[in-house]
């Protein structure tokens, strides 16, 4: 398994976000200096100083990111999707296709598959790698037959007393002329009508992208995860400053003012779990992500799995109930 110190895929100038280009141009001179190296003439002190630089830039960088650059850092092209998740922790996935009325929808992906111990039902968004995945995909923004197919799903692994994993990747529902005749609101709808009353444990984790209903559908479970970096919010910074600004300025204001990040999350008593990323975020090291997000994983099934069916519905009932709760001052 990959640890902490295993090198960083390598980034086009494409895939490079402003905040992290002054890590990545020393890691691009560690690089140099690692292949003028030999016998001869020596780097490898010039190396070690490097390295401890890099190392202390990139604390000093990620530990005051603003919630834009975090917002960024979700959106990131190079960031894992949910499928890379599932090759890295999970084994024998056989995915499961069709709403059963329309048609099937590539953006959300749901099969079963051996997660540990478990026999689990898996579901999530996912987003394309390049233009033609993307256009496959619709960018990870799903269609009413997408959450349809999702319900069916989770209804089958209710049945079967299957765990349900959830991984929430997306910009929000895609709100497309033909997605609004299909229902778009309705499968929305039935989805967090269907997963409030589900006999199964189920848990929800937001990788990159939480937005909108789009999220939510696959978002009322008995423990919403966060990826360290990921956000989840009713709306995006750019829909927001348009809607209350009108002015693109106040992107980064928005940002803020949402409470979107993972931290803000768990103090408002949405979010049960920060997942620490890989150093300088998950698009740097899958694999040193995934365990981390396999772990987490495992210890909250494990709990989860021993309660009985009517605790564990109530419990999900008083999670979402408290939710939003606000006190009223005396007049």
């Amino acid at each position: 398994m990959a640890t902490e110190a295993a090198p960083a895929a390598p980034l086009s100038d494409r895939m490079i976000l402003e905040f992290e280009r002054p890590i990545i141009d020393l890691e691009r001179k560690i690089s140099e200096l690692r292949t003028l190296s030999t016998a001869a003439v020596d780097f490898s002190a010039e190396i070690r100083k490097l390295e401890q630089k890099a190392r202390k830039l990139q604390k000093e960088i990620f530990a005051d990111l603003s919630a834009q650059q975090k917002v960024q850092l979700a959106r990131h092209p190079g960031r894992p999707y949910m499928m890379d998740y599932v090759s890295l922790i999970m084994d024998d996935f056989v995915e499961l296709h069709g709403d059963r009325s329309f048609r099937d929808d590539p953006a959300i992906v749901g099969g079963l598959a051996q997660f540990d111990e478990w026999e689990i039902l898996v579901l999530g968004h996912q987003k394309g790698r390049n233009t033609k995945d993307n256009m496959h995909r619709n960018f990870g923004m799903a269609r009413p037959e997408g959450y349809r197919k999702a319900t069916r799903l989770m209804r089958l692994a209710s049945r079967f007393k299957r765990p349900i994993i959830c991984f929430i990747d997306t910009p929000g529902a895609y709100p497309g002329l033909g997605a609004e005749e299909r229902g778009q609101a309705e499968a929305i709808a039935k989805a967090l009508q269907v997963m409030s009353s589900l006999e199964c444990p189920m848990i929800s984790v937001v990788l990159g992208e939480g937005g909108s209903g789009g999220a939510l559908a696959l978002g009322v479970t008995d423990k919403i995860l966060m990826l360290e970096y990921s956000i989840y919010s009713v709306i995006s910074p750019e829909g927001c400053a348009s809607i209350l600004w009108r002015d693109p300025a106040k992107i980064s204001e928005a940002a803020t003012q949402l409470k979107l990040t993972a931290p803000d999350l768990v103090q408002l008593g949405i979010c049960d779990e920060i997942i620490p990323e890989a150093a300088g975020g998950a698009h740097r090291n899958a694999a040193v992500t995934a365990s981390k997000l396999r772990a987490s994983l495992k210890n909250h099934l494990r709990e989860l799995t021993e309660l009985p069916t009517a605790e564990l519905i109530e419990r999900r009932y008083q999670k979402f109930r408290k939710m939003g709760a606000f006190v009223e001052p005396p007049v």
